[in-house]
């Protein structure tokens, strides 16, 4: 329930989830929340503090330049609310950095931290909206909020998805390399033009993304999830995925693209009895590759939103 104006806003806890973003040819438009978390309590104190534990767990408790807080302080300036100092609990479980939308979770999190304790009075599409000109592209940050598989699209300032729910069997696997990519550095490799008929195959392989999601298509994933506009260009700072793409139709592997900008892979398995086979192909395609963790997620269609326990934004 929404704080009454007589009271102080009490303490709110958090589930964001990660993302993966683009699926491919979905360049800044698709994405899909996948089940591990960023979890969040966080209530007023005398001053700012976070005690992280989890993945990152260091320097996800570190003050200075923190993504959450900083977001959260220049939110409630620019709406003229006095900073209320939180104390705050986390437990992360996305990698940073690796393309699992570490950085959605984290700015939608400080949105609705600055909503509750900032009394901005936000709708969930107000949420949404903060979030992509925060995020600055709406794909991760829609998934995060809504849950599912989640297709978005931009006019102006307002971000208007369209989410649907994978199939139940759909499994999935993240693979992750040591070392993590910034965001810049990724967009940075990607050319200012593009040849005609690498758009034209784009449009075909994302008209059948969102098909195949809504319609528990996995045997069109394969064609789906093939890109021209931004895999081609970042496989050079994104090594596993061209050792793990040829494996997209084999071994229960239905596809397989870059989570987000990389240098993560995401793969999706047609049903969890084939996980063990996919993840034997998988350590062997990337067996000269060191330090490669193989996550494995399902995929889930409850976002952020309805995971607030405190109160209702």
């Amino acid at each position: 329930m929404s704080e009454t104006a007589s009271t102080e806003p009490g303490k709110i806890r958090l589930r964001l989830p990660a993302t993966s973003a683009n699926l491919g040819p979905g360049f800044d438009a698709v994405a899909i929340a996948l089940d591990f978390y960023l979890e969040i309590e966080a209530e007023p104190a005398d001053r700012f503090s976070i005690a992280a534990t989890g993945r990152d767990a260091e320097r996800c408790a570190g003050l200075e330049d923190n993504l959450i807080i900083e977001a959260y302080k220049r939110l409630l300036r620019s709406h003229q609310r006095e900073i209320v100092p939180l104390a705050i609990g986390m437990h992360n479980q996305i990698p940073l950095g690796m393309g699992c939308g570490s950085s959605a979770a984290g700015r939608l999190a400080a949105i609705v931290l600055a909503n509750h304790f900032g009394r901005l009075g936000f709708s969930t599409e107000d949420v949404l909206d903060e979030a992509y000109m925060l995020e600055g592209h709406p794909d991760n940050v829609s998934a995060c909020w809504l849950g599912g598989f989640v297709a978005s699209v931009c006019e102006g300032r307002h971000v208007h998805p369209v989410h649907v729910a994978p199939l139940d069997e759909w499994q999935a696997i993240v693979a992750i390399p040591a070392e993590p990519l910034p965001t810049s550095v990724a967009r940075s490799v990607l050319p200012a033009s593009y040849w005609l008929h690498d758009v034209v195959q784009n449009l075909q392989s994302v008209s059948l993304l969102g098909l195949a999601f809504e319609r528990g298509r996995g045997d069109l994933l394969r064609l789906a999830m093939q890109d021209k506009v931004h895999q081609p260009y970042r496989a050079a700072i994104c090594p596993l995925l061209p050792l793990v793409l040829p494996l997209a139709g084999e071994h229960g592997i239905l596809g397989a693209s870059l989570s987000g900008a990389g240098p993560s892979v995401l793969v999706i398995v047609d049903h969890e009895s084939n996980l063990d086979t996919a993840l034997a192909a998988l350590r062997q395609a990337v067996a000269a590759t060191e330090n490669v963790e193989l996550l494995t997620s399902k995929f889930v269609t409850c976002g952020a939103k309805d995971l607030i326990q405190t109160g209702r934004i």
